[in-house]
């Protein structure tokens, strides 16, 4: 039986990810190849942006997936970096507008890596799959919805990946399907609030008002609004709580988002804070592994050992001061 180690979004933190490593018993061969003699790491994308240890994070992880020793998913910000220096083909313009906010953004990947560098990793970037059903886990970016999967192998012939500059044309062309598919899987799927005659929320970080939120994908119970959007922290512009609602309908389009499937799933993307909570990080057969570790957060890894459902103890590094659930709370 395999073992995985699904290890979650690194940006360019290599001190960090050579001591988790190191830590889940992972050791360097002759080559300097991390290995580990019983596991494989498995990571859910977004190795790039923001942190300072760019060259040195793709170097160690894509060493360990040319040796079969890991396994990656692409994320959102190596899909970005694929834009930012593609020219679409007819308008000469880069697919990822190079302005102030894209190109802060990108801006460690830019400026830690030489131009034949970048170009080298970029060619990487446009193997690695979009989602991997390995089995018994399956592990995508932000959302495994096999309505997006479908369309992407429509739009290239089966493959679970883009790897032509038509497809990243196509990916960064809004209306297209591909377009919508991929956001989903590497940016997670939305809701309208408005439509739902409820009010828009601020963001203070960004200053401005969203009117959409963040689809609740991970939680099966949820079907109904307010619990299917993610709003725990959501304030209003004058940061006062954002308003409780009576239950509402949603359409089914939106329900299809929700995972149902009876069979481990592993994903990043969400900056979640250490440590994991269950319903909001982790259900009976989802787990997520992005703790912000570019934040000051933690690089955490999930070590399935064949449980059939998540397992709040396989959390690596296990945090002691987390309650463990009840077994009613088990259902979750």
């Amino acid at each position: 039986m395999k073992r995985y180690d699904i290890i979650g979004d690194v940006h360019g933190c290599a001190s960090k990810l050579k001591d988790l490593l190191v830590r889940l018993g992972y050791d360097t061969d002759a080559a300097g190849v991390y290995r580990h003699q019983r596991r494989t790491a498995v990571f859910v994308g977004d190795l790039v942006d923001r942190g300072e240890e760019q060259r040195e994070v793709l170097t160690i992880v894509k060493a360990m997936v040319d040796a079969g020793s890991a396994h990656i998913v692409m994320g959102n910000h190596e899909f970005n970096a694929i834009a930012w220096a593609t020219k679409h083909p007819e308008t000469g313009k880069p697919l990822r507008a190079h302005n102030d906010n894209n190109r802060a953004q990108h801006e460690a990947f830019l400026t830690r890596l030489t131009e034949a560098e970048q170009d080298y990793y970029l060619e990487w970037f446009t193997t690695l799959p979009l989602w991997l059903d390995l089995g018994e886990i399956r592990v995508v970016h932000a959302c495994w919805h096999p309505g997006s999967m479908r369309a992407v192998m429509d739009a290239t012939g089966g493959a679970d990946r883009l790897s032509t500059v038509e497809h990243f044309v196509e990916a960064n062309t809004k209306g297209t399907e591909l377009y919508e598919a991929v956001e989903v899987l590497l940016k997670g799927p939305e809701i309208n609030l408005i439509e739902h005659d409820m009010c828009a929320y601020w963001d203070h970080e960004a200053s401005k008002e969203r009117k959409n939120a963040r689809i609740r994908w991970w939680d099966h119970d949820a079907s109904t609004l307010p619990e299917l959007a993610e709003l725990r922290s959501a304030k209003l512009r004058n940061r006062d709580p954002y308003p409780a609602y009576a239950p509402r309908p949603v359409q089914d389009r939106y329900l299809s988002y929700v995972y149902t499937d009876r069979i481990p799933l592993f994903y990043g993307h969400y900056w979640r804070a250490w440590s994991p909570t269950q319903k909001d990080d982790w259900t009976t057969y989802t787990a997520c592994v992005d703790f912000s570790a570019v934040n000051g957060g933690t690089l955490v890894a999930y070590r399935w050992d064949g449980e059939p459902e998540i397992q709040w103890e396989n959390y690596f590094p296990h945090d002691p001061e987390v309650v463990a659930p009840t077994p009613s709370d088990q259902t979750a």
